[in-house]
This record gives C-alpha cells, structure tokens and sequence, in this order.
C-alpha cells in the first residue's frame, strides 16, 4: 500500500505538517526522508577540533529540525516578519495560525517569556531615531528558543512522531521525484539500505534553504511551475553588546530596513543574536557561509547580526543561486576555506585586516578560525557599497554600529530564489505534490515555515 504522506526533509515546515496531520488523523501513515541525522546526534565536531571538519552533510545545517533551529532558534511572533506567505494566505490567517503554533510550541517545552513587549517608549524613541536616519523599524514579538534549547524542544517532537508511528528514515535523500501524467506518484529515495521507489497519495517538498538548489533542479526537469526570486548576498557583523544593549534589551532583534543609495536594494537587519557567536555552516559542494548562533545560559561579550543586500534578477538570466553561490566560493578562496573577517574602518580605508590588527581591538572574534583579508575583492561593488551606505545610517540610530572596529564576515548568504507558483491551499500545477517552507519561496524562518505546514496538515488530514 502506498503511504498516505511522504514529506521530504524534516524541518519546521514538514515537522508540523506531520504534526497537525496526525492529530487530524492518528492513524496517517507518513514517512518522513530526512537527508542528514536524528537530533540527539546531530552534533558539530568543531567546538573539539577548533575547526571545521566539513561533515558530509553538515551537521548544522541538516538533520532534525532543519537549519534553523540550530542557529539561534527564534520564533517571529508577527505576521509581518518571515517571508511573503501572508500574500498567499491573507495576513489574518497567518497571524491567527502563527498564534496557535506558537501554543504548539509551548506544550513542546518553549520558553514562555517573549521578548520585545512592554517597552513601548523606549521603542517609540528607537523608531523615531531609525526614522530620521531614513530606516524602518520592524517592531516584533520574538520567542526565543535558544540554540541548545531548541535541540531540546525538537527532540521532544521527534520522539512524539516517532511514537505515534511516523516512519521517520534518517540518511536518506530524496533522488527525484515520481511524476506520472501530471500527477505526483511519490519519489525515488536513497537511504543506508540502497535506492527504492516509495509511492504515496500526497508528497510534501519541505527540504529548506539548503534543498533550494535541488528543488530548482526538480522544477525544471519535471515542468513545475516556478519563477527565479530574490537571493540575498551580504556579511554577518559583530560588535561589543554595549553598543547595542538598548535594541538588545528593549527588543532582542531590532529589524532595520533601508533602501540606500545610489542604488536603492533592499538592505535589512536579519538573525540578531545578543550575546551570540557566529558560527561557520558548510553547503553541499564545501561552500561555507557564515551564520549566527545565541545560546539561552551560554554568553558572550558581543552581539552579532547578519546585513544582507536584496538582488532582484530579470531576464535573460535565471540563475540566482549559481550566482550567490559562486559570490560565496570567491570569499572561501580567498580566506584557503574558511569564512573571512574584516574591520569595517580597513573596508573605508581600502585596505585588508590583519590578524594582528584583530588582536588589538575591542571587539574579540568568536569565530576563532575566521581568517583576516578583504573581503571586497570578492563581493560585487553594488552589493558593498549597499551594505556600507546601510550600516552608516544605522549607525545615526545606534552610534557606535558603524564604527571602525566593528567585524564584517563573509559570505553570509540566503537562498529563496525558487518560488513555486501555488494557490491558498498550497496546490502546484502537479496534482498531489504541495511545496512547503523556506524552500518554496513563500517563507523565511521558523515560524513561518512551521505555520506553513501546520495548515498543510491541516488541509490533509480533511482530506484523507
């Protein structure tokens, strides 16, 4: 018999497709293909080795509970904040869905503080400074899960669908998918135990940031309807907590965006991680990005967040991730490797960051590997400009952001670049293949991606 569900990857977006559809329908059978390990396994070698030792697949950025949750594991609590599905949906429906997941997450052992409330003039006076230095502030609720927390919440979760009988195959990638006379008939997968064909009434693509590239790919060979997105291209940045302990305290995640001259991007604040430390993840093919991590007990003396520059891309070409994508190797070239860091007072100045410099200032890297250069010999000029223009108006709104001493890394890097032309029930041109998460295009984060899923269980389990 075929399965009722096969989702692919299992991150936020099929975990609580899985989720919601077994509460619908207990005795749903799924299986579940997940590409990297359980979550109690998933463990980076690095913080023994004192470098990265490019896993195959990276242990951060597969594997249970996806990317995301092991980078700093906040929940956005507003319709505004996570991608475009309230384009889709409607923005009532999202903030409504949002609210019930976010009690799904509660009973799975989140933190029950929110941070970001209560604090209203202060925040009237951050708006207002970010106003005059023509930015806007996106103001949101965000539960925060924590790094080490989150592995712990979403262990809970993997236990639970294990035993409500979830066939759960870890190390097991999807190789392509089984479409017949324009109906999706299921998928061919490879696991430990060799390659099989596993047939099911309904399959689910949720395979996140990292699977954009194989979903484009899939798109093109089998005539899913799809249009070439946004690719976001910029630097990950750390500073001294002190410089931003009012946003940190009053918000956590203060959301900026500007659209700086002379070029007009789309520039934002993206991931703040009070506290944090950035952290080096490793895509197919050895690209290495850097990205952010905040622990809930584990502190340290600076707050990192990413600033990342919106391309938009028009015809003839149509191939944003190849371009992101070879952007991020140009950076790894030249730092042998491993992430690049650079001082944004070297970036004005034009010269590169040596190490002996780094060892000098306020701001201690807490990416020890990160190698000093320069990392405008491989970013292009549009998108450094942008980002330089940007960080000096945040820096009217919070002094100190942009000063000389603050650390650039590159490349910070985010793929959205394959968006699946669906309607509100999630219906492709494909009959029973549905698109879910960050790897459809539609959102971007946690809790989208698992709002997302949730109504697409929702709409099963009726159906079934």
């Amino acid at each position: 018999m075929p399965a009722d569900v096969v989702i692919v990857g299992a991150g936020p977006s099929g975990i609580f497709c899985a989720l919601k559809l077994l509460e619908e329908r207990p005795q749903s059978h799924i299986v579940m293909l997940e590409k990297g390990l359980p979550v109690e396994r998933r463990h980076c070698p690095k913080e023994q080795a004192g470098h990265c030792l490019n896993c195959q697949p990276c242990n951060i950025t597969t594997g249970f509970s996806g990317a995301g949750a092991f980078s700093d594991g906040k929940l956005s609590l507003s319709y505004e904040v996570g991608g475009d599905l309230p384009q889709l949906i409607g923005a009532q429906r999202a903030q409504d869905t949002i609210d019930t997941v976010d009690q799904l997450y509660l009973k799975f052992g989140a933190d029950p503080h929110v941070e970001g409330r209560g604090h209203d003039d202060k925040v009237r006076q951050i708006r207002l400074r970010a106003i005059k230095a023509g930015l806007k502030l996106v103001d949101c609720p965000i539960r925060h899960l924590g790094t080490e927390k989150a592995q712990e919440l979403y262990a809970a979760i993997e236990r639970h669908l294990l035993d409500a009988g979830v066939d759960i195959r870890f190390r097991t990638e999807c190789r392509d998918l089984v479409i017949e006379d324009g109906t999706c008939r299921g998928v061919v997968a490879k696991g430990p135990a060799g390659e099989e064909r596993i047939d099911a009434r309904s399959v689910i693509v949720a395979t996140g940031r990292r699977g954009a590239s194989w979903l484009e790919d899939a798109c093109t060979r089998h005539g899913i309807r799809h249009e070439p997105g946004p690719v976001d291209i910029g630097v990950r940045i750390e500073m001294r907590n002190e410089v931003i302990e009012d946003v940190n305290e009053v918000l956590y995640e203060g959301k900026l965006i500007g659209y700086p001259g002379p070029f007009k991007n789309k520039v934002r604040t993206f991931c703040q991680n009070p506290g944090g430390f950035v952290a080096q993840e490793n895509y197919d093919g050895g690209l290495a990005v850097v990205n952010g991590h905040s622990y809930k007990e584990r502190k340290s003396e600076n707050t990192n967040l990413a600033i990342l520059c919106t391309h938009h891309f028009r015809t003839p070409f149509n191939q944003p991730i190849a371009y992101a994508q070879n952007i991020g190797r140009l950076c790894n070239m030249l730092g042998d490797g491993h992430i690049l860091v650079q001082r944004f007072g070297d970036v004005l100045d034009g010269k590169r960051t040596w190490p002996e410099e780094l060892s000098r200032s306020n701001v201690r890297p807490t990416l020890p590997d990160a190698v000093a250069g320069d990392i405008t010999s491989a970013l292009p000029y549009r998108t450094m400009i942008s980002i330089v223009s940007f960080m000096q108006a945040v820096d009217k709104a919070i002094p100190g952001f942009a000063s000389d001493e603050t650390l650039l890394y590159a490349p910070e890097l985010k793929f959205y670049s394959n968006r699946i032309t669906m309607d509100d029930r999630f219906e492709t041109n494909v009959a029973h293949l549905h698109c879910l998460g960050d790897s459809s295009g539609w959102t971007r984060g946690l809790m989208m991606a698992s709002v997302m899923g949730y109504l697409m269980g929702e709409r099963l389990g009726a159906e079934l």
